[in-house]
């Protein structure tokens, strides 16, 4: 059930041509206790108010001036295709019950009406409407849930895959590169083994936030498992585009992490790999990008190493 409260904070709009109607609905819905109330006497007005001030209910009049209200809520399904057409259809003429039910309003009310049943009606429908945004944020919630990682926030692996695709096909239109950065922390298992999980996953937390500005705002960062992160970095035209990320976090990740006033010191090692060079699909990808991160590792640790270029570019930091 929906709390009272909330559903006398419904955000409620109320179209007519006729003043004396819009007077009268608007007091009957104050006398209710409904407080966030608009009006409108222009029919051509109702969608852009809507996309506007997404409302939760319409008492739309079916017989308005310019576009009555069955096209009124032709227009509102352009914008809430897959959502509740939150509309009560008010009109004198029954012959419009049928009519507006099937162009989408979710109740008809006929004039002269009944201010009880005014009343009751609104309720119902905003109820109906509210409980269906719950559901629906609900959805949301656990869409972003399965494509994150619940300690961090940052994508996960099923995410990350999507924003890898997406990268490569935008590299691949504009005859560029893109490149995956595969990262493990250097000295993470000491730091759970000595301070707790707890302090281990303040770590990951704050790894993660550092990550985030070490690299762009159109890249990203997910979190694959334990200790292991991959950035995607989008639109290389040069080496140089991703030695300049890798060397930032190198840096970034180096200052002492303050957790629980214990100074905690790790490191990272860096694998990378490029799209089309190293591999023409993801999982190829991630695969060249993991063993240069063990050949990083090999090599010293806290330093990133490339797929293929390693004695070319000079790969150790």
């Amino acid at each position: 059930m929906i709390p009272s409260e909330e559903i006398h904070q419904a955000k409620i709009l109320v179209v007519d041509d006729c003043e004396d109607n819009l007077f009268m609905q608007i007091e009957i819905l104050k006398m209710a206790g409904y407080s966030q109330i608009s009006s409108c006497s222009d029919s051509n007005e109702v969608l852009d108010l809507h996309i506007k001030n997404a409302y939760d209910l319409i008492l739309l009049d079916m017989h308005m001036p310019g576009i009555n209200g069955l096209e009124v809520m032709a227009r509102l399904r352009e914008v809430e295709k897959d959502s509740y057409l939150p509309v009560l259809a008010i009109t004198g003429d029954r012959g419009f019950k049928i009519a507006a039910l099937e162009a989408g309003a979710r109740d008809f009310l006929t004039k002269p009406y009944d201010m009880t049943e005014f009343q009751m009606r609104v309720r119902n429908m905003l109820e109906v409407r509210l409980l269906y945004k719950t559901v629906a944020e609900q959805g949301r919630m656990q869409k972003e849930m399965a494509l994150h990682d619940a300690l961090t926030g940052l994508p996960n692996r099923r995410l990350l895959v999507d924003r890898i695709e997406k990268a490569m096909q935008h590299a691949s239109r504009g005859h560029n590169m893109m490149a995956v950065m595969y990262l493990d922390l250097d000295g993470f298992k000491a730091v759970n083994d000595t301070h707790g999980h707890h302090a281990g996953d303040e770590l990951l937390k704050m790894v993660s936030d550092r990550l985030l500005r070490a690299i762009r705002k159109e890249d990203t960062v997910a979190r694959i498992g334990g200790d292991e992160f991959i950035a995607v970095l989008s639109d290389i035209a040069h080496v140089d585009d991703v030695i300049r990320p890798a060397s930032k976090v190198l840096r970034f990740l180096s200052s002492p992490f303050d957790i629980d006033e214990l100074a905690v010191k790790v490191s990272a090692s860096i694998g990378i790999a490029f799209y089309p060079g190293d591999g023409q699909d993801v999982e190829a990808l991630i695969s060249h990008a993991d063993k240069a991160l063990y050949d990083a590792k090999r090599a010293g640790k806290n330093r990133y190493h490339f797929s293929d270029l390693p004695m070319l570019l000079g790969a150790v930091m």
